[in-house]
């Protein structure tokens, strides 16, 4: 398995991190058992690098990945993230808090969530408004210091926030939604994360399965998918508008003898040795798809084909509900990833 370094401090990972979110919400029904059948799959291929969150499934998520690699703890890195908090299942309701009293007890109970003794990187999952990203990273640093965690990240900062950070304690690795129809990191924040020496993660490189060619209609999802009714993408028109950059990627792929999705993780892989794509799925015929993207080149007149196809805001809808088409990366109280 090829390995790529993220940030300074060294933390080496898999190029291919496995997301797990999906595993315990938002994207139709689970089943634990077929999902750490993937995760241990994954482990034997030498996908190392696990990324979740104690929001994902309100903490069911850490625990299920904590069974997973129960006696196999030395072959995977574990991310986790805090910083959403989640009373119920209301979008409404969530909220935002960094706070240092919080941040040292979301830490505590994400430990015992995944039946460990150390997380190997853990993340803001985004910034809180109301405390100074000094005292949060700071509390974050506290926690290094006591060997709780071994490295930090960051999740949707801007590369103001970024900089005020990695003063306090250096980063590892910032990640931020990154895929051919959301190349928004491209305006500044990736520049901002090689002048610091941080590695990137990019997630949702599939465009939350879209870029895969799955998904036609709504209606190709189940009825308790998230995807049916909140992101704007998906939605009426701007599905149908941004259904011409899966065509074009499904001819490109079709050229080249590969799927869309190895495209696309093909395409992400190429930003640099620094960018470590986290492509989730439940299931282990997909992961095994995805890791074949690990052997596709793209020669620079296939770069340049795919900037034809999928140029940077050329997807038709912002990302989220609260969020304007051609926003910059920042934070939001409610979104997941």
């Amino acid at each position: 398995m090829e390995t790529r370094v993220l940030g300074t401090q060294g933390l080496c990972v898999s190029a291919l991190g496995l997301g797990c979110m999906g595993m315990s919400e938002f994207y139709g029904s689970t089943d634990d058992a077929r999902s750490i059948a993937t995760i241990r799959r994954a482990l034997d291929l030498g996908v190392n690098f696990l990324d979740t969150a104690d929001m994902y499934g309100r903490g069911h998520n850490e625990k299920l990945l904590g069974r997973a690699v129960q006696g196999r703890r030395d072959q995977a890195v574990l991310a986790t993230k805090f910083g959403v908090v989640r009373p119920d299942d209301a979008l409404e309701s969530r909220r935002l808090d960094g706070s240092p009293a919080y941040v040292r007890a979301a830490c505590e109970a994400s430990l015992r969530r995944l039946g460990v003794e150390v997380i190997d990187l853990y993340y803001l999952h985004r910034a809180d408004p109301d405390t100074p990203i000094e005292d949060t990273v700071g509390a974050m640093a506290g926690l290094v210091q006591q060997g709780k965690v071994r490295f930090l990240g960051l999740s949707e900062v801007d590369p103001a926030t970024l900089r005020r950070a990695q003063a306090v304690h250096p980063i590892s690795v910032l990640q931020t939604e990154c895929s051919l129809w959301t190349r928004d990191v491209e305006a500044g924040i990736l520049a901002a994360c090689r002048e610091l020496g941080i590695g990137f993660a990019a997630y949702s490189p599939l465009g939350r399965g879209f870029l895969t060619g799955r998904i036609r209609s709504t209606t190709d999802l189940e009825k308790g998918d998230y995807r049916r009714f909140y992101f704007p993408r998906l939605a009426g028109e701007n599905l149908e508008r941004n259904l011409e950059i899966v065509r074009g990627l499904e001819a490109m792929a079709a050229d080249k003898g590969c799927t869309p999705a190895q495209l696309a993780l093909a395409w992400v892989l190429a930003q640099g040795p620094d960018v470590v794509p986290i492509a989730g799925t439940r299931r282990i015929p997909y992961l095994e798809e995805n890791l074949a993207a690990l052997e596709i080149s793209l020669a620079p007149e296939d770069l340049a084909r795919l900037d034809r196809i999928a140029p940077p805001g050329a997807a038709h809808g912002p990302r989220y509900p609260d969020e304007p088409a051609a926003s910059a990366t920042r934070a939001a109280p409610h979104r997941q990833a």
